[in-house]
């Protein structure tokens, strides 16, 4: 049982890499761990066990945010917020488990073998975990790398490939840890400066490119949860936003307001006349609202779309989400699950259906855009139109009932999106983190927290299609390939 506990505490230990945190050296040393209760483990049984106490730390404090989101849900009570979290990560921990078997069967009797193995294990499980029932891919451990000069293969092989990165230098660092009294403080020093310092050694854009590229404004009215979902608040919340974006000036402005901005219909009544003051001849406006949808069995749908407006507030696009939170915007089982009193979190009589997947847009006169809605950001490989690529993506949120984890963790992962793909990122939310991300994941511009604001700057070049936007994450299984052909080598060499 003790080394059950201390597999336990070792996932805890690595959740603090994740944001807020970002202690990457402490993840890199619960691997180091893990490493060492697998190759201890005396059974297949053991480590399965160890594997799946280690996830099952891990997924408990890094997904503490969803505890948070049940206390805006009147529905249900909020005690039930950590009853959801234990149970999601009693099915997650699934993953690291059969991880930590598989590097148990085919790794012992080489520490160098068995974290390779892992490493390639680690790979497909957690592609698995991003796949398997709609996929839950929220904090693949490569993301804690994000401001780390190890993210720099991110966009050769992939966000899933990363993670195995974080594993093999669990298992380098190791021989560091083990060494005696003062010695092994050098190397711990260095290993933490490689894992915090800047990648400074990218140029930044340049600027005369930058100042021919468009004006955009992202609006960040810090309307809280409790508010939003509130059709009191409805209408100040909606000229709160009208007032922030400013009247129109003469030169062309690219607009960004957050997921479900526009709590009104944009095809009638008065919101569109308000808009229409507000988007110039030369402007667009891109913001997230609510399309009703047929109803479904008898009950009323809708989608969460992202509404391209010109114009006159003229609808010159729309992108419907396609990747939705399960018991968040539907219910999965809805009649049994209703049944028995529960409720999807985001208020509404039925639920919200999936759009067909990633599309671009046109926006005249400012380039190609693709949509991504929120959660829809942390799918590696799932965000862009392959065949119709874009010049960056637009990530409209609503991160206000993630807490205090949630949000900075939710920014990361889109970051990684932009490095991958060599795209930059918008992102407009409520409450923040509003931004802008570059095309190698670097900040160009943010809003923190629970703070009002504009952002007004120059969109971003994109860069060339990486070699991951090319292929996508058919190199995370290749680099997981070349993981166990160096373990059967070591292994060959060690008889």
């Amino acid at each position: 049982m003790k080394f059950l506990g201390l597999s336990f505490l070792a996932g805890l230990v690595s959740a603090l890499g994740f944001a807020p945190l970002g202690l990457v050296l402490a993840t890199l040393a619960a691997f180091a761990l893990l490493i060492v209760l697998i190759e201890t483990a005396p059974t297949l049984r053991s480590a399965l066990a160890r594997g799946w106490w280690f996830g099952m730390g891990q997924f408990v404090l890094g997904l503490n945010w969803i505890a948070t989101a049940f206390t805006y849900q009147a529905a249900m009570p909020a005690w039930l917020g950590w009853v959801a979290v234990v149970l999601l990560s009693f099915y997650l921990a699934l993953y690291p488990a059969a991880a930590a078997g598989l590097a148990w069967r085919w790794g012992r009797g080489s520490r160098i073998t068995l974290t390779l193995v892992l490493a390639a294990a680690w790979i497909v499980t957690e592609w698995l975990r991003g796949t398997m029932f709609t996929g839950f891919a929220w904090n693949p451990v490569g993301v804690v790398l994000i401001d780390s000069p190890l993210v720099l293969p991110a966009p050769l092989i992939g966000t899933y490939a990363m993670s195995g990165i974080v594993v093999l230098v669990g298992g380098l660092i190791l021989p560091i840890l083990a060494m005696r009294r003062w010695r092994f403080i050098p190397g711990v020093l260095l290993l933490a400066a490689l894992s915090q310092i800047p990648t400074f050694w990218w140029r930044p854009d340049d600027p005369a490119a930058l100042a021919s590229r468009p004006a955009i404004r992202i609006v960040q009215p810090n309307i809280p949860q409790e508010e939003r979902w509130d059709p009191v608040k409805d209408e100040d919340n909606f000229f709160k936003i009208l007032r922030m974006t400013g009247a129109p000036d003469g030169t062309p402005r690219l607009i960004f307001w957050p997921e479900a901005a526009v709590p009104y219909s944009l095809h009638d009544g008065d919101a569109p006349r308000h808009l229409a003051r507000l988007i110039g001849p030369r402007d667009l406006l891109l913001t997230g609202g609510i399309e009703t949808a047929p109803p479904v069995d008898g009950m009323p749908a809708e989608y969460n779309s992202l509404y391209l407006l010109g114009p006159g507030a003229r609808i010159l696009g729309r992108y419907d989400k396609a990747h939705l939170v399960p018991y968040g915007e539907y219910l999965p089982m809805r009649p049994l699950l209703s049944a028995i009193g529960l409720s999807r979190l985001a208020p509404g009589a039925g639920d919200i259906l999936a759009g067909p997947g990633p599309r671009t847009l046109d926006l005249p006169g400012f380039g190609r855009m693709g949509g991504q809605i929120c959660y829809e950001i942390v799918f590696s490989g799932e965000v862009v139109d392959r065949a119709s690529r874009p010049d960056f993506l637009f990530n409209p949120s609503n991160d206000a009932w993630f807490g205090a984890w949630g949000p900075p963790q939710h920014f990361a992962q889109a970051r990684l999106r932009a490095l991958e793909e060599g795209i930059p990122i918008v992102r407009a939310t409520p409450t923040g983190i509003s931004a802008i991300v570059d095309a190698r994941g670097r900040i160009v511009a943010s809003l923190p927290q629970h703070e009002a604001g504009v952002i007004d700057a120059r969109l971003p070049l994109p860069q060339p299609p990486t070699l991951f936007a090319r292929f996508g994450n058919i190199l995370c299984f290749a680099f997981a390939l070349l993981l166990i052909a160096a373990a059967i080598a070591v292994r060959r060499k060690t008889r």
